[in-house]
């Protein structure tokens, strides 16, 4: 007898067509049969050990985290309710060009330090990993959700050529190259890039070109956070897309905002460029979180000639005061490139974390001048977090209706008041956007976070309910379904998810947390 049987579910399978009644069942973590209408019909029902009454809530895949910063947090945290409780059942990591594979005892040091903002520094971790295939093996000892992984550009670089903002030689290319090919070998999907973060941002087109070759020749994904969100975003984008192209690699844009005064009113210019490009036979995909405020660290901000040599040369920077003035007016005045070219207006900038508690009466606080920024950024030693409140609604909407956009979070869990995006991006979504607002249909919600991402990351046997498939799937309560974390209360778990399972196994049952780690490393398929 079959280990589980839904009855009664309204399926959504993420195909984008319309639901359907049906009872669906599982054995051996796949589905292995879809009986529609049984009941009505007058079928023999199907019978398991143990049977779910889905009387009024949907059943569809798991979601699909398109842009995800839990690298640490997997192992951190057992329980990990922020990505699960949302429904949520594979998380893309090491995204933004920073990530902790492949790397050696001094890069290792550098990018925990370079991103403690995002991820904590990982004093609670065992970092006994340097490849990304020994990354992955850690991840297969048993986590909350699946994962698949980027190839960090960002950390290849650091590992290969330094902090130093220069070409590389031929011979660091070829380190690069080989880095690139043995982490697509060892299962990564694809390579990410962080082009307002130093040191990926020294790359230039060409560097990137030849490492997008490598990741193209086994069919992995190029996925850039490009050089501007701000001034010249279009202009970034377009870069990308050429990129791509000369390269011959698909390309997946990450967290495809518009963000700033600049570019209010101009998602428009945006997909004009997407679907020219898509007549031509791009293979382009994206995707976004469906809020305003952006969310990175503070010392990303800064210019990027204010960042050479690494961490201990930006305290240097801070320190002194002739420095650290010249870094207020790039800042203020000429537009870091940091600040995607738009010259800073602190009172956009929120604090949302710090790792000293000395500094804890910041967070949430917003930013009133440099001489506040300078402080925190020397005081807690770079690691502060921030929200920039730059977005606009009209462009989030339009995006988001794109044919090829994805949902993805860019959820950074860390400090006293991160981003509700963290929690709440997929069941905003559905709550929202669907169910509120009508933006899109109940069918193409889910297809956007289930189907679309699963074809993006080439997985056979995902991102649909469907008979052969694995049995990662999410009921919700269509009338109720909702995000509970706001921007003051952002650790607040969503409402209208009662059951999520991950190969068939509960991880969240009857709106609780189980304690099953049925999460694994999901690896690039030949």
């Amino acid at each position: 007898m079959e280990e589980l049987v839904i009855r009664d579910a309204d399926v959504v399978d993420g195909s984008g067509g319309p639901s359907y009644r049906a009872d669906v069942v599982v054995d051996g973590g796949r589905i292995v049969s879809i009986v529609q209408e049984a009941a009505a019909a007058g079928c023999q029902r199907p019978r398991a050990r143990q049977e779910l009454d889905a009387e009024g809530l949907v059943l569809s895949p798991g979601f699909i985290d398109m842009h995800a910063h839990s690298d640490l947090a997997l192992l951190r945290d057992p329980d990990h309710s922020a990505k699960a409780a949302q429904g949520v059942t594979l998380e893309v990591i090491g995204q933004d060009g920073l990530s902790y594979a492949p790397v050696d005892d001094r890069t290792l040091a550098e990018v925990r330090r370079t991103i403690t903002g995002w991820n904590g520094y990982g004093d609670d971790i065992d970092f006994d990993w340097r490849s990304v295939g020994e990354y992955l093996d850690r991840l297969d000892r048993g986590i909350a959700v699946n994962a698949a992984y980027l190839i960090p550009q960002g950390t290849v670089r650091m590992l290969a050529v330094g902090w130093e903002d220069r070409e590389a030689t031929p011979q660091e290319l070829d380190r690069m190259r080989q880095l690139v090919a043995e982490g697509m070998e060892q299962g990564a999907v694809g390579m990410s890039s962080g082009l307002t973060y130093t040191p990926g941002m020294y790359a230039k087109d060409a560097e990137l070109t030849e490492l997008c070759r490598v990741v193209a020749s086994y069919d992995g994904y190029y996925c850039p956070h490009h050089r501007s969100y701000g001034a010249g975003a279009l202009e970034a984008y377009e870069e990308m897309v050429e990129l791509a192209r000369e390269a011959g690699c698909s390309l997946h844009l990450a967290h495809a905002t518009m963000n700033f005064g600049v570019n209010k009113g101009r998602a428009p210019e945006l997909l004009t460029l997407l679907d020219e490009a898509l007549a031509t036979g791009a293979d382009i995909s994206l995707d976004t979180y469906p809020y305003t405020p952006g969310c990175t660290t503070l010392v990303a901000m800064l210019p990027s000639w204010a960042s050479e040599g690494g961490p201990e040369e930006i305290l240097k920077r801070l320190a002194d005061d002739e420095t650290a003035d010249r870094i207020r007016h790039h800042l203020e005045v000429i537009g870091s490139d940091g600040c995607h070219g738009v010259p800073m207006e602190w009172d956009t900038i929120e604090i949302s974390g710090v790792t000293d508690p000395a500094l804890a009466e910041y967070a949430g606080r917003r930013l009133d001048s440099w001489t506040t920024a300078r402080h925190l950024l020397l005081a807690d030693r770079l690691a502060p977090s921030i929200l920039q409140h730059v977005g606009h609604e009209e462009n989030v909407r339009q995006i988001m209706r794109h044919r090829v956009h994805t949902g993805g979070s860019d959820g950074i869990l860390q400090g006293a008041k991160p981003h509700p995006r963290a929690y709440g991006t997929f069941p905003r979504y559905l709550g929202h956007y669907v169910r509120e607002l009508g933006l899109l249909s109940l069918e193409e919600c889910v297809a956007h976070l289930t189907s679309r991402p699963a074809a993006r990351l080439r997985l056979p046997d995902r991102g649909l309910v469907k008979e052969g498939y694995r049995a990662d799937l999410v009921l919700f309560d269509p009338e109720t379904v909702a995000a509970g974390s706001t921007f003051e209360q952002p650790r607040t778990l969503p409402t209208g998810i009662p059951h999520v399972l991950i190969d068939g196994r509960f991880v969240i049952e009857d709106g609780r947390r189980t304690n099953e780690l049925a999460g694994r490393s999901v690896r690039r398929t030949p």
